[in-house]
């Protein structure tokens, strides 16, 4: 009993001297051999680990560097080189000669087809799902142990319970429909107490949020959906993240995020980037004002968290076989950054395609975030692919006013006519409406415009791309706000009444839509001559827009008749630079023949899109 005493001071000085190391995190949570650069930075938290440094031995593999940010944080840089294999790395945490933790990190073999993948290109068709409101595939996950919010579908503003199964359920659904991209806004973790369901509040990069489904999950939803040929495409979001993260309770650095004297907002004003009178308070505020209270700013001039976010697109691209990426609130990020992280994933996958959400009114605005050498201030983003929100609100227009000179399909004519503003036409996403905007379809007021404004987007140029719903003609109902953009898709959950999956109770306007988006897209899936062929227009006369895509011999004919009630019969005379040497035509959405090119009669409130015959 004596000795007691004795062993807890012994016990207390060697606790002492050697403190209680922990690990919580370690991203990225794995990396692979044979990636293109060598160079790999883990971001260890846990607590006390900032007091040690990191000491390994394995095969072409070295530290570099140990940063400690803080008692929790250590950061360790890696070298992989080119003869490092797969395997697990014993990694020893020292403090002096002491180890005082080991940490087994996993070095995979890299897919072969990896670095080759191709990327979505004018030839596809993207479908945009909120996974929340799509369908709910597995009702056991819809409430799940620690997250905060719960499912409560009679909330317009909560969670519905929509998964990865029920995207995965329905994949033969969108086949079906012709799409081939699928986009989802957000499935990773988004553990905040109330309006989780958009996704963009992001509390941990790394996980997909189990009310969703899991990272395996969502990989065999990819493979699925590369089985039946259609490509994946991950929301991701470098802006923000959400403040209920754990970084938010012991910020790796002090300037993790951007940091004010007080709350400040963004000024949402994204033409300040490209500005040349910009002010740098304005341009400061753009970038480093905050989205909203629950999204926490990103700094992505501190080094760190550069190259956190670029190892985690790098890390979701390997690990689930991702085409794609569409990256939010582009021009909010430091633009230096963005074009650094996109030099950096164009080395490691050439052919792979990023689509930037740069919602600006005007083309010279959007022309500037794409690739290109020609900015007057010498930036170049890399960024290959952007959204045409100039032309979504000319598409929104066009087809409820009055033809005049600057009205009606005219808006269609003049957006195109500033096409030489962009370096690549074909990597333009072309829309009528998005999760943001008010759906297509009570915009435009009628069947007959969305059905015309639909198959503008299957023949312009560009990669086109629309919302879930469409096909249902969805609209907001008696719901305002977010919520009536964002309704559940019919069918999606047992026991609604309309089911789009399987048609039961469709309205016969329903039938007519889903049956012409299907004809119209899976002819346009076949057809290179609308993906990749020259657009050639001519001016809007009396309520008519024709306009054609060539591609070698073969051409495609679109007349647009936006009058109200008179059938017109359009003499072909004016087109014959187009027309010459083709004698006869396809209806393509009817499947009649056209035996007489000289006139041609079109409906009130439809198009025709001919296939020419010589």
């Amino acid at each position: 009993m004596k000795r007691t005493p004795l062993l807890i001071i012994c016990l207390f000085l060697l606790r002492t001297a050697f403190p209680q190391v922990a690990i919580d995190h370690v991203e990225p949570p794995f990396w692979w051999a044979d990636m293109k650069s060598n160079a790999l930075q883990l971001m260890i938290h846990g607590k006390d680990i900032g007091k040690t440094k990191a000491f390994l031995e394995y095969n072409g593999v070295k530290v570099k560097n140990s940063t400690s940010t803080g008692a929790d944080y250590l950061f360790v840089d890696l070298s992989v080189g080119n003869s490092a294999k797969p395997g697990t790395i014993t990694i020893s945490f020292k403090e002096k000669d002491s180890v005082l933790i080991t940490y087994k990190y996993e070095l995979k073999a890299r897919a072969k087809e990896s670095a080759k993948r191709i990327g979505f290109n004018s030839s596809d068709l993207m479908y945009l799902i909120m996974p929340d409101r799509f369908a709910n595939g597995d009702p056991g996950n819809d409430n799940m142990p620690g997250m905060l919010e719960k499912a409560d579908r009679t909330n317009p503003n909560g969670r519905h319970g929509g998964d990865i199964k029920g995207i995965t359920n329905h994949l033969d659904y969108l086949q079906k429909l012709g799409v081939t991209t699928l986009w989802c806004t957000p499935l990773l973790e988004n553990n905040m107490p109330a309006f989780t369901y958009h996704g963009y509040a992001i509390t941990d990069l790394y996980k997909i949020d189990p009310r969703f489904g899991t990272n395996e999950s969502y990989c065999a939803m990819v493979n699925e959906a590369h089985k039946k040929g259609l490509k994946v495409v991950m929301d991701m979001v470098f802006n923000h993240f959400g403040t209920n993260s754990y970084w938010m309770k012991d910020l790796p650095q002090k300037d993790w995020v951007n940091q004010w004297p007080e709350f400040t907002r963004s000024n949402y004003r994204a033409s300040v980037i490209s500005d040349p009178h910009r002010s740098q308070s304005d341009e400061n505020k753009m970038s480093g004002g905050w989205f909203d209270t629950s999204m926490a700013d990103f700094n992505q001039k501190n080094p760190f968290v550069a190259k956190y976010l670029i190892q985690n697109s790098i890390w979701w691209i390997e690990f689930a076989g991702l085409d794609g990426i569409r990256q939010d609130t582009y021009p909010y990020s430091d633009k230096d950054f963005m074009a650094e992280w996109m030099k950096t994933l164009r080395e490691e996958y050439p052919n792979l395609n990023t689509v930037g959400e740069a919602w600006i009114n005007y083309p010279p605005q959007v022309a500037y975030w794409m690739d290109n050498k020609t900015n007057p201030d010498g930036y170049r983003s890399y960024l290959s692919n952007v959204f045409d929100f100039p032309l979504m609100m000319a598409i929104q227009k066009a087809f409820t006013e009055n033809e005049g000179w600057d009205t009606g399909l005219t808006r269609l004519y003049e957006l195109l006519s500033q096409d030489f503003l962009y370096s690549d036409l074909s990597k333009l996403v072309i829309f009528a409406d998005n999760h943001d905007i008010e759906r297509m379809y009570p915009v435009l007021k009628s069947v007959e415009n969305a059905k015309m404004a639909l198959a503008f987007l299957a023949t312009t140029r560009g990669m086109p791309m629309i919302y879930y719903g469409t096909e249902a003609l969805s609209d907001r109902g008696t719901l305002e706000g977010d919520p009536g953009k964002r309704k559940d898709f019919p069918g999606g959950w047992q026991g609604d009444e309309v089911n789009m999956f399987t048609r039961e109770n469709l309205s016969s306007d329903q039938k007519d839509m889903l049956d012409y988006i299907t004809t119209l897209f899976n002819w346009r899936k076949g057809n290179k001559t609308v993906q990749e062929g020259k657009l050639t227009h001519y001016i809007p006369e009396e309520g008519i827009y024709v306009y054609f895509r060539t591609l070698d011999k073969a051409s495609v004919m679109v007349i647009m008749n936006n009058n109200e009630k008179y059938v017109k019969t359009v003499a072909t005379d004016r087109f014959q630079e187009n027309l010459k040497g083709y004698k006869t035509g396809k209806d393509v959405l009817t499947g009649s023949q056209i035996k007489d090119l000289s006139k041609i009669e079109v409906a009130a409130k439809s198009v025709k899109i001919i296939e020419l015959s010589k």
